[in-house]
């Protein structure tokens, strides 16, 4: 039996580009962020990198670090 795959809920480029915005600032600032991740329940830590080209986020937590795929990001907290 197959397994069904649930579908990541849609997000319009408005809010793509806010979160975008917010994971810049907060990296720039090297403030600590707290993310709703998508089918993985809560990130928080600190940005240490955001990779282009994997569309990766990095978020660094007492030196354990945790990628997470930006389309997978729900919501974005700065702290």
């Amino acid at each position: 039996m197959a397994k069904i795959k649930r579908k990541r809920p849609t997000r319009d480029e408005f809010e793509l580009e806010e979160i975008g915005n917010t994971l810049v600032e907060a990296n720039d600032e090297k403030s600590e962020v707290i993310l709703d991740v998508w089918e993985k329940g809560t990130v928080q830590g600190n940005i240490i990198k955001m990779d282009s080209r994997t569309r990766l986020i990095h978020i660094d937590k007492d030196s354990k670090v945790t990628k997470v795929p930006f389309m997978d990001i729900m919501k974005v907290s700065v702290l």
